[in-house]
């Protein structure tokens, strides 16, 4: 806003200098003093108000204007919700946090998507195993939005699953099993989209038993939870992990 302002005086001789993070009083008469001696004026967004009544003080010695930018924002937000402000600083920080640990959550997802880098599963904060067509990877983009890391195995009878995944704490991993019923429409459905006839192994239910058994298997030797996502929304899915996923955190196992 005072870059926006001194535009209109063309900028000449305008040097803008901004010092973050003031949560003491005890800083300020420091921070006036060092621009006591220039022509200058101090632009706030201060909320505490023993930070601001120190500040207006500590100006007015030194005969320096001071203008409160949040002030009137703030006042008018009062009015209009009808309650006060928390008055607690760094709230947009906390916020910008939170979006960039969400957007670094979904970019994990997609770079260790589908057991692509085996390097994933150690530095993941949940790990995901299933065989294919189980919702491994609409599970970990909805918890990326969550702000979790997660990455997903795909669990196929004829490759060994990474030797990582029986290293992790139970609460770390979540194997996905379904209906075979449901799987083997899922999987005809998938076929025809690709424009691939129905009838190839990859949808036999003879082939999808002998997956859904060997997953079984690896799942109980890495002794994780086990969610069943037969006409599960992925919602619904999600919740189950993170109740297992926080208690495990909380209990440390």
């Amino acid at each position: 806003m005072v870059r926006a302002a001194a535009s209109q005086f063309n900028g000449d001789g305008v040097d803008i200098h901004r010092v973050p993070y003031v949560n003491d009083a005890s800083e300020i008469p420091e921070i006036v003093e060092e621009v006591a001696g220039f022509n200058s004026m101090i632009a706030y967004t201060l909320v505490l108000p023993e930070l601001k009544a120190t500040l207006i003080r500590e100006a007015q010695r030194h005969n320096i204007i001071t203008v409160d930018i949040m002030g009137p924002v703030l006042e008018a937000l009062t009015k209009l919700e009808g309650r006060p402000p928390r008055l607690e600083p760094g709230l947009v920080r906390k916020t910008d946090q939170e979006y960039f640990s969400k957007v670094e959550a979904i970019e994990f997802a997609v770079k260790y998507d589908d057991g692509k880098d085996p390097r994933g599963i150690t530095r993941a904060d949940l790990v995901v195993i299933g065989v294919s067509r189980t919702s491994k990877t609409p599970l970990c983009m909805y918890l990326a939005h969550r702000r979790i890391k997660a990455a997903n195995v795909p669990l196929v009878p004829e490759v060994a699953p990474p030797d990582e995944i029986f290293h992790l704490s139970s609460h770390r991993m979540i194997g996905l099993t379904i209906r075979p019923s449901l799987l083997n429409e899922i999987r005809r459905e998938r076929l025809k989209s690709l424009g691939l006839t129905s009838s190839a192994d990859y949808a036999s239910m003879e082939r999808i038993l002998k997956e859904l058994e060997y997953a079984e298997g690896i799942m109980k030797k890495a002794g994780c939870s086990i969610i069943d996502v037969s006409n599960k929304a992925v919602e619904e899915t999600a919740s189950r992990v993170l109740e297992i996923y926080y208690r495990g955190q909380r209990y440390g196992k």
